[in-house]
Order: C-alpha cells, then sequence, then structure tokens
C-alpha cells in the first residue's frame, strides 16, 4: 500500500484521539505545509512527503470536525418543546415502547441541528391494506412515519450523552460520526402531522427503496425465525436481527458474513459481470464495438454499486467498492494496478468522503483482512490446489484477525475456521443471491428455500458455538501489545524460508499474559460505573471481586448486565465475581442482574429482595442469602460489614428503598460506605445503631441525591472527602437535588457526577487516595462533558 496513504490515514486518526480541536488557523497552516512538503518532495525526499500526507490527513479531518461541531443544539434549549418540520431519512426502527427515526429538520422555531434522532414514544396500532398487504395505521390513529415523508412535531431534544465506561462502547462518538447532533422524543400535542408522503430524492429515494424491500420481505416470511437475517443480507437492516442470533455469530466468528460484507458486494458485482460477458459474447455486433471483458468490468462495477447502495453503504461496503472501481477504472484504460494500490486508494476515498470511519470496528476489521489477504499473496510463484489456497487464507485471517479482536472486544471465536469454511460459500453462493432475487416485487416465494438453506446453517452453527470453548473470552491486553503482536503476525506469515517464522508467535504472548493491574494486599479499587439514572459499584481487592448493584433494565433484551457489566468485567479480567449484592428490588438497580448471573460465575448473592423475586426463583442461583445488619467478611487485609436492613425490618411492611443494603467498606489506607437507596428514616435508624461507625473517606451518595435523602445528621456523620452521586443525564427526577448537593459541599466534600465524569474510580492504597474520572482519561473532542483532570489526593 502506498507510504502517502498510510501517513494521510495516520494523520486522520490522530486527530479522531483529541481532547481538543485544534484552531482553524493550525489546521489551515498544517494544509499548507503539507500541500508544500507533499509537492516538493514528490520525487527525491519521499520521507518529506510523506510527513506532508500526515499533515493533510490530519487538516482534512480537523475541517471536517470543525464544521460537524458547529451544527449543535444551545445547551439554553436543551429538556425545551421545540417545534420542528422536516423529513424522514432513514429506516424507522421499532422497539417496544414506540419508534425511533432520523429527522432531517428543514425548519425550526429555535436553532437546532440539521441532523436528530427522533424516538415516538406511542402503541402502534396498525392494520393490513386491504389490496397491497402493506402495514397502514388503524382508523383514527396517526400514520406511522416513513422514509420520504415530511412531518411536523413538537419535540424536546437534548445533546448527544452516551455512557463513559472504561472499554465501553462511545455512543456519543458513534452518534458523531452519523452526523447526529441531537436526540430527543416527540411530545405529544395538536401540531403533530404528517404533510407530504413523498419527499425529496437521492438517498433518500435509495432509502425508501430499501423501507419498500424490508417490508415485502417481511410480508414473505412471516413468523419466520431468520427473516431477520435475510432483510439484513438484502438491504443492510442490521436491527432487524435479533440479539441472541448476533451473539451466536460473535461466538462463531460469522458476524462479518451477516452485515453487508466486502465479499458480499464482490461475489454480486462478479456474478452481473459473468452473466453480463455470457450475454456479450453471444452477440455477434457487440464485441466489435466493445470488448466483452470492458462491459463485464462496468456492469459489475454497476451491479456492485447498486447492491452497496441498496445494502446502506457501510464501510466495508465502501471499500470493496472503490476497490472494484480501482479494478474497473484499470481495464477500462488498460492498464494494470497493483493489489496494494488498489487497496491505497480506496482507503483513501473512504477518508476522504468519511474521516470518522477510523472510529468504526468494521473499518479496521475490513482493511485488515483484505490486506492480509494480500500479504500473504505477495511474492507467490505458483499456484498450488484451492483447497489448499483457501486453508492458508483462513489460517492468516484467523491469526491476524486475533490482535484487532481482542483489542476491539476482548474475545475471538476458536471454531471461526471451521464455521466459515461453510458459512462463507452458502451464505456468499446461496443464500445471499436468493435473498436479493426475493425481494424483488412478485418473487417472493424464492425467499422459502433461502430460510430453509439459512436455517441448515444455523442449526450448524448452533452446535459449533455449544462446543466447550468455541469462544475465547479475556481482559483487554495493554495497547502496546496490539503493535506488537501485529508485527508478530507479519513475521509469522512470511514464505517458507525465512529464519525463525516461529519468533512472530512469541510476540502474541504480552496479548495473554500481560493482566490488568489489580489493587496490592490491605488496598482496594472502588470503580462506580455509569449507567445512566441507576446504580452499579465494583469492589475490588487484591484478589477478589464484589458488584454491588447491576444498574437499570432497558427492554426485555437490553440492560445494564449486558450492554455495560458485562464487557466491562471482562475487559477488567473478572472471570468470576466472589460476590453480587443487590441492595433492593428497584429496577434501577437490580435491572441487569439476571444477565449478569447469565453471563458471569457469581460465588455469593446477597439482597434484600423479596422472597417471590424471579431473581431468587433461579434454581441455579448458588451462595444465596439475605443482607443482614451485622454480617462481615474480610478479603486481602479489606473489611466488609453490612449495616442495614435489620432481621425486623424483614419481618415488617417496608418500602423497598428502606430495605436497600448497606454495605461499608475498610481497608488500611481509607474507607467506602454505600448505602443503597435508604432515605431519611433509614439513615436516622443507622445514626442511632452505628453511630460515628458511618464515618467513610468515600461515600456513594444514598438514592443518587434525591430530595428525602442525605440528612444534615446523616452527612455530617458520614463525613466524606470525596461523594460520588451515580444519576443519568437530564433525568427526570433531577437529581441529584441541588439542596442535597449543596449540603454536601458546605462540609468541604468534593463531588462527582456519573452524568458528568462517567465512571468514578477511587484507589485507596499506599499512595493515597487517586481519584480518575472516564470521561477524562478517554475525553475526545466530541464527547459532551466538561474536561476534567484526574486528581491524587495527599
Amino acid at each position: 500500500m502506498p507510504w502517502r496513504v498510510l501517513a494521510f490515514a495516520l494523520g486522520v486518526f490522530v486527530l479522531q484521539q483529541v481532547a481538543v480541536l485544534p484552531a482553524p488557523t493550525f489546521l489551515m497552516v498544517a494544509a499548507v505545509v503539507g500541500a508544500l512538503l507533499w509537492l516538493a518532495a514528490w520525487r527525491r525526499w519521499h520521507f518529506l512527503s510523506i510527513v506532508g500526507a500526515a499533515l493533510l490527513g490530519l487538516a482534512w479531518a480537523g475541517g471536517f470536525a470543525h464544521w460537524r461541531l458547529a451544527d449543535a443544539l444551545p445547551e439554553a434549549w436543551e429538556g425545551r418543546d421545540v417545534a420542528v418540520t422536516g423529513v424522514v431519512t432513514r429506516l424507522p426502527q421499532r422497539f417496544e415502547r414506540g419508534v425511533r427515526f432520523v429527522f432531517e429538520v428543514e425548519a425550526a422555531d429555535t436553532p437546532v441541528p440539521r441532523r436528530i434522532a427522533l424516538s415516538w414514544y406511542r402503541h402502534i396500532d396498525v392494520t393490513a391494506d386491504d389490496e397491497t398487504g402493506e402495514e397502514v395505521a388503524a382508523p383514527g390513529a396517526l400514520p406511522l412515519p416513513r422514509v420520504g415523508e415530511r412531518w411536523r412535531f413538537v419535540v424536546r431534544l437534548k445533546r448527544p450523552h452516551g455512557n463513559a465506561n472504561p472499554h465501553g462502547f462511545d455512543y456519543e462518538g458513534w452518534l458523531f460520526e452519523r452526523g447526529i447532533r441531537a436526540t430527543g422524543y416527540v411530545r405529544k400535542a395538536a401540531e403533530t402531522a404528517r404533510l407530504d408522503t413523498a419527499v425529496g430524492g437521492g438517498w433518500v429515494s435509495i432509502e425508501r427503496l430499501r423501507e419498500a424491500t424490508r417490508a415485502r420481505m417481511q410480508r414473505a416470511l412471516p413468523d419466520h425465525d431468520y427473516a431477520g437475517v435475510l432483510i439484513a443480507l438484502a438491504v443492510g437492516d442490521q436491527n432487524a436481527i435479533a440479539p441472541p442470533l448476533w451473539r451466536l455469530f460473535a461466538a462463531t466468528g460469522i458476524t462479518h458474513l451477516m452485515s453487508i460484507s466486502g465479499l458480499h458486494v464482490t461475489m454480486i458485482g462478479a456474478l452481473v459481470a459473468w452473466l453480463v460477458a455470457a450475454l456479450w459474447r453471444r452477440s455477434a455486433r457487440l464485441p466489435l464495438v466493445w470488448p466483452t471483458q470492458k462491459a463485464a468490468a462496468l456492469a459489475g462495477f454497476a451491479g456492485a454499486c447498486l447492491y452497496a447502495l441498496l445494502a446502506g453503504f457501510g464501510v466495508p461496503a465502501q471499500r470493496t467498492l472503490y476497490m472494484l472501481g480501482v479494478v474497473a477504472v484499470a481495464m477500462l484504460s488498460g492498464r494494470s494496478v497493483a493489489a496494494p494500490r488498489v487497496l491505497g486508494a480506496a482507503l483513501l476515498l473512504v477518508l476522504l468522503v468519511d474521516p470518522w470511519a477510523v472510529l468504526a470496528a468494521g473499518f479496521w476489521l475490513s482493511f485488515g483482512a483484505v490486506a492480509l489477504l494480500f500479504y500473504i499473496a505477495n511474492g507467490q510463484l505458483a499456484r498450488r490446489h484451492w483447497l489448499i489456497e483457501w486453508g492458508r487464507a483462513q489460517w492468516a485471517i484467523t491469526l491476524g484477525m486475533i490482535p484487532a479482536l481482542l483489542a476491539l472486544f476482548q474475545q475471538f471465536s476458536l471454531v471461526s475456521p471451521l464455521a466459515n469454511a461453510l458459512a462463507i460459500p452458502v451464505v456468499s453462493l446461496l443464500v445471499t443471491p436468493l435473498a436479493l432475487l426475493g425481494s424483488v416485487p412478485g418473487l417472493g416465494l424464492v425467499l422459502q428455500p433461502a430460510h430453509a438453506v439459512l436455517a441448515f446453517l444455523m442449526d450448524f452453527l448452533s452446535w459449533l458455538a455449544a462446543l466447550p470453548g468455541a469462544l475465547w473470552q479475556q481482559h483487554a491486553p495493554p495497547v502496546w501489545a496490539i503493535p506488537l503482536a501485529l508485527a508478530g503476525t507479519a513475521w509469522f506469515l512470511l514464505p517458507r524460508g525465512f529464519p525463525a517464522r516461529w519468533l512472530g508467535l512469541v510476540a502474541f504472548l504480552p496479548l495473554f499474559f500481560i493482566y490488568p493491574e489489580r489493587p496490592a494486599p490491605g488496598a482496594l479499587t472502588l470503580t462506580v460505573l455509569d449507567v445512566g439514572q441507576g446504580q452499579a459499584v465494583h469492589v475490588q481487592t487484591a484478589t477478589h471481586d464484589l458488584i454491588f448493584d447491576t444498574g437499570p433494565g432497558f427492554t426485555a433484551e437490553a440492560d445494564s448486565g449486558n450492554r455495560i457489566l458485562v464487557p466491562y468485567l471482562r475487559a477488567a479480567g473478572v472471570q468470576r465475581l466472589d460476590a453480587l449484592m443487590v441492595s433492593h428490588a428497584d429496577n434501577d438497580h437490580a435491572g441487569g442482574a439476571a444477565s449478569l448471573l447469565a453471563a458471569v460465575p457469581v460465588g455469593s448473592f446477597m439482597s434484600s429482595l423479596p422472597e417471590f423475586h424471579p431473581l431468587l426463583q433461579k434454581s441455579a442461583l448458588a451462595g444465596r442469602r439475605r443482607c443482614l445488619d451485622g454480617d462481615t467478611w474480610e478479603w486481602d487485609g479489606v473489611r466488609f460489614r453490612v449495616l442495614h436492613p435489620t432481621p425486623a425490618d424483614y419481618a415488617g411492611k417496608r418500602t423497598t428503598n428502606a430495605m436497600s443494603c448497606v454495605l461499608r467498606v475498610d481497608s488500611e489506607h481509607g474507607s467506602v460506605l454505600i448505602p443503597g437507596d435508604i432515605e431519611g428514616a433509614a439513615e436516622l435508624e443507622l445514626l442511632a445503631r452505628h453511630g460515628d461507625n458511618l464515618r467513610a473517606d468515600v461515600l456513594v451518595a444514598p438514592h443518587h441525591g434525591g430530595k428525602r435523602t442525605s440528612s444534615a445528621p446523616f452527612v455530617s456523620a458520614v463525613g466524606a472527602r470525596e461523594v460520588i452521586f451515580p444519576v443519568g443525564y437530564r433525568n427526570r427526577f433531577g437529581h441529584p437535588r441541588p439542596e442535597v448537593v449543596e449540603r454536601y459541599a458546605s462540609t468541604g466534600a468534593r463531588i462527582h457526577r456519573t452524568d458528568q465524569s462517567g465512571a468514578v474510580r477511587v484507589t485507596l492504597d499506599g499512595t493515597g487516595q487517586l481519584l480518575a474520572h472516564e470521561r477524562d482519561v478517554r475525553r475526545r473532542y466530541w464527547h459532551n462533558a466538561p474536561v476534567e483532570t484526574i486528581e491524587k489526593l495527599p
């Protein structure tokens, strides 16, 4: 691949890592200097031209970033009613309580971003049209929004904001890359109305075609288990695939096949090229007018382009399309182009069109896989049997993708070579062509054999996923180990004859054997995770781990357990929990417990849950016991004590908040108090029973700082220097209440809020108290939070 293109990509990547954007003047100077170095040193001083390319990449990405940041929602208009008129421009997605869609604003009564994401919480009341069979709104109900329709809404918006946790998903970056600069919901108002049913052209027309195709396929496959997979393969709607299927694909290493991969685009382009070539040769005149190869090349590119557009034009599809375009241009001009230049041209085009593509995991996996294939093919003097070539390619992809997969997801499939050996030909040569053919009006019956073939494949994948050790999961490797392992991959995959190729595998060892740092004996680390309006706390000692509360549940299939806690614990190297304590039954504290228990072995389960609670009905729940005042244990020189509730509390009728477990953790370097959701009465009871034993250095504020908590006597008795409020951004309860925050601040305590700081980590060890805010550690220029610093206390 040309070095200048790689340097340009490096400049783009560096820009996307900064916490504060360089000033426009700096970027202009960088662009001018970069262009001069590129042009002046093109022939003689290649290193300077490479530096110039990197500066151009930095300036290019920085200019786009300033332009997008300028399209922002003013803070003063967060949470206020705004009347907007605009067009639905992306496929609407239904969920349990309504529908979500992207809205391009044409007019508003106050400055709002051009592109916003809206949720419409409403009962979906639909019926089937008598003539077409399409879903339409029931009589008297507002119609469902469709692509290309113009609507008028009253909405409430907020600036993009997501949870910020170690190794967590950057939702704000995901929105920023898509140009969505505000999110919100539709208010129930008399002004709500559909103004036009068909607006826009270009991309909106393509999206309308995608929506019609999706609806047609849904009608052709009612109640079919894998209809969503066929829809995803045809139109790129990955939301159509249920979460359990995504977990199956991850366990077997075929996720790339069930989204629109470059392989699918290539196969469709090749199929179209073959058909055109076959027909072209049958003509006596056409080959004389234009050579068959050139006609097939142009037709293949056109077919690939149409499929890539129909499939949503994701990064893998873009990469493949640009590569095919370079090859097609070379064939039409009668030139030959080396494979690295083809890949380099595709990389450059992707970054010119979308400098934020480097934020997507698909960017690295897609370009990395193709680069590996080109790398092992380079320098071959003779072609081997196709089966040997296939096996060599599978081996190279499996080995070469391990560093990236561990860095991005902390897991990779050990059965992926077997799964891909069957899935690639089945999905690419049978299922995808049949799905596309069945999406054509009048050919819906073709989807039935496509579904039957897919069902056979799913049975095989389920069997593979059930094998012991099918999925390797581990801690997140250190950053420096990733490039070292990639270099080891390049060395190990060198052709036979190079000395000591086995040393390349040695470079993989740090990926697996450099573990995350844990506290020393007698020390502890407290991490209050950012789970929105809820609570989840991780207490870690030298060899033990405890989770206190598990955050909220969101939907039937998504909660803080599977979205936040399980990925966080895996990345932190925690493969087993010694204890899980669920303080009480409220959803914002217990909502993620079921997912966590299903994914991570737990030694002891403590709670104040009532006996009929679903969590307590699980037969596999071992070590179950009640939280009781007086329970104590010690791990690695750190003492744990439960302060509430008492046996008498279980005998009475108390609110769930009043029954919250209260945990105190003491080390030789400091103490922590985690009081769950107790309120004023329970605080007074604690004061009466424990008095001075409540004093702690770090306090997780009770009930998120609600108005009926943190009474003056309680605040004074605890005397915490650090107070952490686990709260959601702009939550509807107004937590933490200003008067409660002021009560703590008046004692000299320092205030930390997860909605502003992300996850808050406190380390109590011999060096003092080290506090780290995740939004500072992983700060990026698009994040919606004030810049703060990591502080170390004496």
